[in-house]
C-alpha cells in the first residue's frame, strides 16, 4: 500500500513510521509511506501556509493554494483522500477495514484552526476523526490511522488473521497477559496458564475477556450479546454464568 501524507510537520512522522512494525513493513516493501511538506508548495517567499480567517475568529487557517499544489504533486486525483478532522466520522473497525483494501491513500493533516473549506469541497475528501476531542493538528490522528490500517494488511503482523484475535476486533476486551517470572513481588501467574491444558487456558481467557468487557465497556458487552457468534458448549456455560452474576 502506498500512503501519501501531506503535512506542515513531516519530521513528526519519522519516529513512528521508521520503527517497529511500520518500519519493518516499509523495509519489506509492504508499506510505502511518503511525506510531503505543504510549505514547499507555498508561492510566498517566506513559505507562508496560513492566514487569518474571513469573518474573524481566533487562530489561523491553512491556505488553499499550497494544499492544492501539494495534492496535485502527489497525483491525488481519483485517489481516496482523507482529511483528519474532529468533525469527521469516528474512526472504527469498519472504516479501517475498508481503507486497508485500497492500494493508495492520501492523508491531509490540518493545523491551527483547520484548512480552507475549498480544499475539502474541491477534492471531495472524506473527513475522519479519531475521537471527540481536539488536538493541535492532524499529524497524531494521521499516525493513528496509518498504524490501525497497516495492522489490517496481510503480512504486516505476520499473520493475516492476527488482528481478528485482538482486543476490540474480537468483540471483547483482551484478557490479562503474563510472562516470566512465574512469581513476582509475591504475585503469581494463574496456575491454569502454566497447566499446558490448551482448552482450559482458552476458557480462562474467554471468561476474563467477558468479565472485563462487561465491567469496562457495557456498549461492547451489549453488542456482543446481540451478535453472539458460534460458541462451544463450554463457552456458552461461561457466558451464562457471567450474565447471571447480576441476578
Amino acid at each position: 500500500m502506498k500512503i501519501d501524507v501531506l503535512t506542515l510537520f513531516p519530521e513528526m512522522f519519522k519516529p513512528v513510521t521508521e520503527e517497529s512494525i511500520l518500519g519493518r513493513a516499509r523495509e519489506n516493501g509492504i508499506l510505502d509511506i511518503r511525506l510531503t511538506d505543504i510549505r514547499e508548495y507555498s508561492q510566498d517567499k517566506h513559505k507562508k501556509a496560513d492566514d487569518y480567517p474571513f469573518g474573524g475568529g481566533a487562530g489561523m487557517v491553512m491556505l488553499a493554494d499550497p494544499i492544492f499544489r501539494a495534492l496535485n504533486a502527489v497525483n491525488a486525483k481519483n485517489k481516496k483522500i482523507i482529511y483528519m478532522s474532529p468533525r469527521g466520522r469516528i474512526l472504527n473497525k469498519e472504516i479501517i477495514s475498508e481503507l486497508s483494501q485500497r492500494e493508495e491513500l492520501v492523508i491531509l493533516c490540518g493545523h491551527y484552526e483547520g484548512i480552507d473549506q475549498r480544499v475539502i469541497d474541491g477534492w471531495e475528501m472524506e473527513e475522519i476523526s479519531v475521537g471527540d476531542y481536539i488536538l493541535t493538528g492532524g499529524e497524531l490522528p494521521a499516525m493513528i490511522l496509518i498504524d490501525a490500517v497497516a495492522r489490517m494488511i496481510p503480512e504486516v503482523l505476520g499473520s493475516s488473521d492476527a488482528h481478528n484475535e485482538e482486543s476490540i476486533y474480537s468483540g471483547l476486551l483482551e484478557y490479562p497477559q503474563y510472562t516470566k517470572p512465574r512469581n513476582y513481588v509475591d504475585m503469581d501467574v494463574p496456575e491454569v496458564l502454566i497447566s499446558g491444558n490448551h482448552k482450559l487456558i482458552h476458557l480462562w481467557q474467554f471468561e476474563k475477556s467477558l468479565e472485563l468487557t462487561k465491567e469496562r465497556r457495557p456498549d461492547l458487552w451489549e453488542d456482543f450479546l446481540v451478535k453472539e457468534k458460534n460458541l462451544t458448549k463450554d463457552e456458552k456455560k461461561i457466558l451464562q454464568k457471567i450474565m447471571n452474576e447480576d441476578g
